[in-house]
């Protein structure tokens, strides 16, 4: 059964719009959850080429698509719940044409075609709606509307403090047919101390992970706050999935979402 991130949250509602709205109200300078972009960016150009379409999803009013334009990238859609942040955002970056805001709740994303983007990046959304109430339908109609608006062969990059037996259940379903990818890395500011055991591997590596998707029993994290970085990379369906049903994604999404909660 999949819950809600109950010991990662607080008492706030991150997935409920007025509490957004409001904080941005209070904050008007800039914030990046987790990680910036200059410790992402050997992940990012290594999956995303420059000239992608690229969907940055809960993009609040955080510098990494200010950063990815300054590093060569073309076209990024970003969208918001909070109607603060995205005005903000607008007033902002009015004069760079590479970078567009609008005001969108990401469990429904019909403003856009199937197919319309090669890339989608997440720092923290998911987290967000997991943190909120109906958590695990939430998830399931937000990812639902990545995979659709994905490109066959495209990408959705999901930086989270989710480990794999929080987020793979959410993530590892046949309905999305993602080849998924892992990677570790530890919170900015982090110090080794002394040398780290022989079982960690650099975070620039993928992890290998067990038939389940889990972490392997020994593996050992340099940091145990770190950040998780899931690469899911959307399969030709085309091939695929020539035979499975044609019944809408969202409508599969619910369904198993409802049976799930059951269990």
């Amino acid at each position: 059964m999949m819950l809600r991130d109950v010991s990662s949250c607080n008492t706030y509602n991150y997935g409920d719009a007025l509490y957004w709205d409001s904080r941005y109200v209070q904050e008007a300078g800039s914030f990046d959850w987790y990680q910036r972009y200059s410790a992402l960016r050997p992940f990012v150009r290594h999956y995303v080429s420059t000239s992608s379409r690229v969907l940055m999803v809960g993009c609040g009013n955080a510098v990494m698509s200010e950063d990815m334009v300054k590093d060569g990238y073309e076209e990024i859609v970003n969208v918001d719940i909070s109607t603060v942040a995205i005005d903000m955002m607008r007033r902002k970056y009015e004069d760079v044409p590479k970078m567009k805001y609008l005001q969108m709740d990401v469990r429904d994303m019909s403003f856009f075609p199937d197919e319309s983007f090669d890339a989608v990046i997440d720092k923290g959304t998911l987290d967000s709606l997991m943190c909120g109430t109906n958590a695990p339908m939430c998830a399931a109609q937000m990812l639902g509307e990545v995979s659709r608006l994905l490109k066959n062969g495209g990408v959705y990059m999901l930086i989270t403090y989710g480990d794999p037996k929080a987020r793979m259940p959410h993530l590892n379903r046949s309905v999305f047919n993602w080849k998924i990818e892992l990677y570790i890395i530890p919170k900015p500011g982090f110090q080794k101390s002394g040398d780290p055991p022989s079982n960690v591997k650099p975070c620039l590596e993928p992890i290998p992970l067990t038939e389940k998707g889990l972490l392997p029993e020994d593996y050992t994290m340099e940091d145990p706050d770190s950040h998780f970085i899931y690469v899911c990379t959307k399969v030709d369906e085309s091939v695929e999935l020539s035979n499975k049903s044609t019944e809408p994604l969202a409508d599969d999404l619910l369904l198993e979402s409802l049976s799930l909660g059951k269990d």
